[in-house]
């Protein structure tokens, strides 16, 4: 069962995300916020899920497809940008200055995962104006940094 809080934090942050128009589908679960990846043939999506601790979210993209993983890390290596400067950058654009860890792992349920913590300030709420705004931010500059990344962006063949 989902708490109350994380309801709202995923509601008012889905509700952002439509807003933003950069993601094909948005949804809530009882474990998560997940956007699903516009103009990607592969099962890609990011997602926002709050900690057991309830002491902070993780932002992430998610896809069990191996080929893409390994297109984003190629991409890297071959431009010699490290992610967290990348997402570093778009987290700026979005107004909000701060450089993030970026885990990359293969999870239990067989998912590549690129991801971020987001930190819940003792003086805040979960589900409180501040902690909606960070995730917000942080979602919309993840999607900006992997959009550019492998085969994250549509091919040359599928634009008019």
């Amino acid at each position: 069962m989902i708490c109350d809080e994380c309801q709202a934090l995923y509601e008012e942050v889905g509700d952002l995300a439509r807003d933003a128009e950069v993601f094909e589908k948005v949804r809530r679960t009882d474990d998560a916020l997940i956007c699903r990846v516009r103009e990607v043939e592969s099962d890609a999506h990011y997602r926002a899920e709050v900690s057991e601790d309830h002491d902070l979210v993780f932002v992430g993209l998610y896809t069990p497809d191996r080929w893409l993983s390994e297109s984003i890390e190629a991409e890297l290596m071959n431009r010699r940008d490290k992610v967290e400067d990348l997402l570093e950058d778009e987290l700026y654009d979005q107004g909000f200055e701060a450089r993030l860890p970026v885990e990359h792992f293969r999870d239990d349920d067989k998912n590549y995962v690129f991801r971020s913590p987001v930190f819940l300030p003792k003086s805040e709420k979960l589900d409180g104006e501040g902690m909606i705004d960070r995730v917000k931010r942080v979602l919309l500059a993840y999607e900006a940094t992997f959009r550019e990344l492998g085969d994250m962006s549509p091919s040359d063949s599928d634009v008019i």
